[in-house]
């Protein structure tokens, strides 16, 4: 699919949205949610119910599932971000069957949307490509998460802990508040990125004598093909992708779960990490209660809270919040971030309509 704006010519995108390959209207009106991350793009297009329904289902019916590679503007760039952002939404279109003039609102809800100014440079992307009854909300990819395990409601506390790991409150009065997710460089030292790199490092400092000797070292080595540390270099710096650098969780847990005390110090840490990132936000938006007990939902998203059923990163994060925290109440979402962007969508639109 030709996606890529050239010398002033009309992308596939548009010839899509403007109903060049859709199929006209037979799905009826649709809705697009879009979750944007580091490591993927994906986005979803549902049947649009009418703002006088009540009760959103479960898991909406889903008319068209795309995957495509990071949205992220501060990591792949603004060029690069629009495009996949462009492309996501043109090929759900096609594959729904439908076409621009079905579409009623759309969320975008994706990484690296940290200040009102990203906000506003994605919805300048595509406000022009859609006609002014299709409402745009751009809002962090958080949003979708916490949203994922609420169903539609935002309100509470969402911690993703992926690639990279940011934790995000809402209040029903709309106040919110964020802790960490600033990137790799800014310490966002819980994520799947902090974690690996970390290990990385132990590496290196075990290799010159800096510091203790690991079973990261033949672990991690064994999975990348390398034969010596000397060779880890060259690897780490050859590309500086942060998934790439992330993938390599895996490989720490099972050196943790070895019994290895370098590789277990460092998902300690993480988990400490993850849960001062909840605790920080919980503590700023008043979620517990003035009594510091009352019940408030933690939607745990992202890879680094998946799986690892011997050393389970997210049950340590939840053990360690509920020491300060003991309302908390962990939830496991059962529809992904891109179906959270779908609901959202509907709630702001039906709330517009209700003004």
């Amino acid at each position: 699919m030709t996606k890529k704006h050239r010398n002033g010519e009309i992308s596939e995108f548009e010839r899509e949205l403007s109903g060049g390959t859709g199929g006209g209207r037979a799905v009826g009106d649709v809705i697009l949610g879009i979750d944007g991350g580091t490591t993927s793009t994906v986005c979803v297009c549902v049947p649009f119910l009418h703002p006088h329904s009540l009760h959103l289902p479960d898991s909406p019916p889903l008319l068209a599932r795309v995957e495509a590679g990071c949205s992220n503007h501060n990591s792949v760039g603004e060029t690069a971000a629009r495009e996949t952002l462009e492309q996501v939404m043109a090929e759900a279109l096609s594959k729904s069957g439908s076409d621009l003039s079905a579409v009623r609102a759309i969320c975008l809800s994706v990484s690296g949307v940290n200040h009102p100014t990203d906000q506003q440079r994605i919805l300048n992307w595509f406000r022009d490509k859609f006609p002014s009854h299709v409402k745009l909300y751009v809002r962090n990819d958080a949003a979708a998460a916490l949203a994922s395990g609420t169903m539609g409601k935002l309100s509470g506390c969402v911690l993703i802990a992926g690639t990279g790991s940011i934790a995000y409150g809402f209040t029903d009065d709309g106040r919110e508040a964020r802790a960490a997710g600033a990137g790799p460089i800014l310490g966002d030292w819980g994520s799947g990125y902090g974690i690996s790199a970390q290990a990385l490092t132990a590496i290196i400092r075990a290799h010159d004598g800096r510091g203790p000797q690991t079973k990261l070292t033949n672990s991690i080595l064994q999975t990348l093909g390398l034969s010596s540390a000397d060779e880890l270099i060259g690897w780490t710096y050859a590309d500086q992708s942060w998934a790439r650098i992330a993938a390599l969780v895996p490989a720490v847990v099972s050196c943790a779960e070895a019994g290895d005390e370098v590789a277990n110090n460092i998902l300690q840490d993480s988990v400490k990490e993850l849960a001062l990132s909840v605790t920080a936000v919980v503590q700023r938006l008043g979620l517990c209660g003035s009594d510091g007990k009352g019940s408030f939902p933690l939607v745990m998203v992202g890879g680094v809270l998946e799986g690892n059923k011997g050393w389970g990163i997210a049950q340590e994060v939840i053990n360690c919040i509920s020491k300060d925290y003991p309302g908390v109440v962990p939830i496991w979402p059962k529809v992904e971030p891109a179906i959270g962007a779908a609901l959202l969508a509907w709630n702001f639109l039906k709330d517009s309509q209700q003004e």
